[in-house]
Formats: C-alpha cells, sequence, structure tokens
C-alpha cells in the first residue's frame, strides 16, 4: 500500500527528470515531506499537443507535469468524497474494478515521489520507514487519472483531476517491511506506460524488477511521520527505531 511519500523537488527539476515541459504554472505546491490523500500532487502525463485551433497532432505526443488530487474521482461519482478510498489501485484488479478499468486504458501517469513511507508491525508496535532510491532519483510510481465534474458546480466550473496510486506485491528486501508496495515503473518502460495511444499494458502490471528494489535504501525515520501535520526535512533523518512508537495517524 502507498498512503503516504515525500515529494520535495519543484517542478522544474521533475521536469528536467522526466524530460516533461511545466504545466503546473503558478499553482505548484512546495516541498512537501508528509504527502497525504486528497492534496495536490505532481504527475507526469503524456498527451497529443494541440495546435493553436484546437485540433490534436495525433503524430506526436508531449509530456507534461501536472498537479492533481490524490485520491481517483470517477467520472461518474455523485460526490468528490468518493475518492477518499481510492488513493490506491491494485494492479491485479486495475483493469476489471469499475472505477480503474477506463483510466488504465488511457489515463495513464507517473507519480514521481522522493520516496514513500511504510509502517513495519512488530507486535503492537508499528515503526515508519522511508523507502528511497540511494542516489537520489526520484521514484515513478505507476498511476492513473480521472476527470471529474461536480454536478453541483456550474457548467463553466473547471473540472478535477484525480489519480490513484498503483500496488503490487511486495519483492526483495520490501517483504519485511509490508505485504504491499507501490508499483515503481523503470525509465525503459516511461514512454509505453504514458503512450496514451497504447490501450493494453498488461505486461507492465506485475511487480516491479528485484534490481530497482534493491537500490532502494530502507530508512527507519521518527514516529513524527504519523501525525499528517508534521512537514519537515527532518521527517526524512534516519533515527533508531523508538522501542514504543505511539500510535498511528495516517492513511498507509
Amino acid at each position: 500500500m502507498c498512503g503516504r511519500y515525500a515529494s520535495t523537488k519543484d517542478p522544474a527539476k521533475l521536469a528536467a527528470e522526466f524530460a516533461a515541459v511545466d504545466a503546473t504554472g503558478d499553482a505548484a505546491p512546495g516541498a512537501d515531506y508528509n504527502v497525504a490523500p486528497t492534496k495536490s500532487v505532481f504527475s507526469v502525463v503524456a498527451r497529443h499537443p494541440r495546435d493553436e485551433a484546437g485540433e490534436r497532432d495525433e503524430s506526436r505526443t508531449e509530456r507534461s507535469i501536472r498537479l492533481m488530487r490524490w485520491g481517483l474521482v470517477p467520472s461518474w461519482a455523485k460526490s468528490i468524497s468518493v475518492g477518499n478510498r481510492m488513493i490506491n489501485a491494485k494492479s491485479e484488479t486495475v483493469t476489471s474494478k469499475p472505477a480503474f478499468r477506463s483510466p488504465i486504458k488511457r489515463q495513464r501517469c507517473l507519480v514521481p515521489a522522493d520516496g514513500w513511507y511504510e509502517w513495519k508491525r512488530d507486535g503492537k508496535v508499528k515503526q515508519p520507514y522511508f523507502m528511497t532510491p540511494q542516489d537520489g532519483s526520484s521514484l515513478a510510481m505507476a498511476g492513473i487519472w480521472s476527470t471529474w465534474r461536480d454536478p453541483e458546480a456550474g457548467p463553466d466550473a473547471p473540472p478535477l483531476v484525480s489519480c490513484s496510486v498503483l500496488t503490487t506485491d511486495a519483492v526483495g528486501q520490501l517483504t519485511d517491511i509490508h505485504e504491499r508496495m507501490p508499483l515503481l515503473l523503470a525509465p525503459t518502460v516511461w514512454e509505453r506506460w504514458l503512450d496514451p495511444d497504447n490501450a493494453d499494458v498488461g505486461e507492465l502490471l506485475g511487480p516491479p524488477p528485484r534490481d530497482l528494489v534493491d537500490e532502494l535504501e530502507l530508512r527507519p525515520v521518527s514516529t513524527a511521520v504519523n501525525n499528517v501535520r508534521n512537514n519537515g526535512a527532518e521527517l526524512l533523518e534516519r533515527v533508531d527505531p523508538d522501542p514504543a512508537p505511539v500510535g498511528l495517524d495516517h492513511d498507509g
């Protein structure tokens, strides 16, 4: 499962890393060390660009960094609250679940992250860990997105664009922390995942390659991350496991 992560790079840096253009405008959030559901998050999408007349150029695609609400709200939802329980989508069932089976065909994205948090249970104790690349690069979590219009809003109200992070069975060293993990995608498959003309990505829905997971640092961090109100660089610092961590307040 992925219920909390860190995203501290500005959109310009993400655009360079993901070979994309920054389309976040003035609404881009600052560094977030404790990203929680319903927040506005960065995503990477690839779409056919439009010309000045509004016509799509089907001959090429353009990657862009965009903002989406974390917690997918299906186009048919009656209320935005539906998204509160759709922060994750299981890769094993994403092609069959009503809320996800349409977006997985044409509306896929990457959700960049410095790393994600997970809690390891040892009896009554839950120790938070931060899973992050040792080289400082961004993780690319597989995501899907959807556009929703509030039925109570006026016809000119802007739509809400929201996303969900795909999860899969944990592999390698991560199995010692939790049985689930975000579906991580290597740069070699980003183009296939983002391609809006590719409706079948079944071969990319399996657990990530072991070498991608083996390169992660599994860093024990402070139980301060349990509280979503805490948000600072100290949350990423390595600490000795607390023998008696406080109770959790998170969605992971």
